[in-house]
């Protein structure tokens, strides 16, 4: 029995179109593709390969009190700490870029750390 949608071809598998059972029997796994993957945008983007934008990343900030004040990072060079409302124009900044999580460092006052 040759396959309906392959006029011609070669034979095919007896128990794909066995007329004793009422749907369908697909194929073995590499002939079989299941697109349950990629039925909507969000698993799509799950499964795909090698890709990265914006919407990946997750900007740090490091944040002290105070108000236009924006402190170098020793340590880390090119890095500021800044003051809360320089944070709100850098949010603000990594909204445009499509940066959707920033994660908040804050500076502490030695006095009010704990040893644990």
């Amino acid at each position: 029995m040759c396959c309906p949608s392959r006029a011609g071809a070669a034979e095919c598998s007896p128990r794909m179109f066995d007329v004793t059972r009422s749907a369908f029997t697909p194929p073995a796994y590499p002939a079989s593709r299941p697109r349950r993957l990629r039925k909507d945008a969000f698993s799509r983007a799950l499964v795909r390969e090698h890709s990265l934008s914006a919407s990946d990343l997750i900007l740090p900030v490091f944040v002290y009190e105070g108000e236009n004040l924006a402190a170098p990072i020793p340590s880390m060079p090119g890095v500021s700490r800044l003051s809360l409302d320089l944070l709100l124009r850098t949010a603000d900044e990594a909204v445009q870029l499509g940066i959707p999580v920033i994660a908040l460092f804050p500076a502490i006052d030695p006095q009010l750390k704990t040893v644990d």
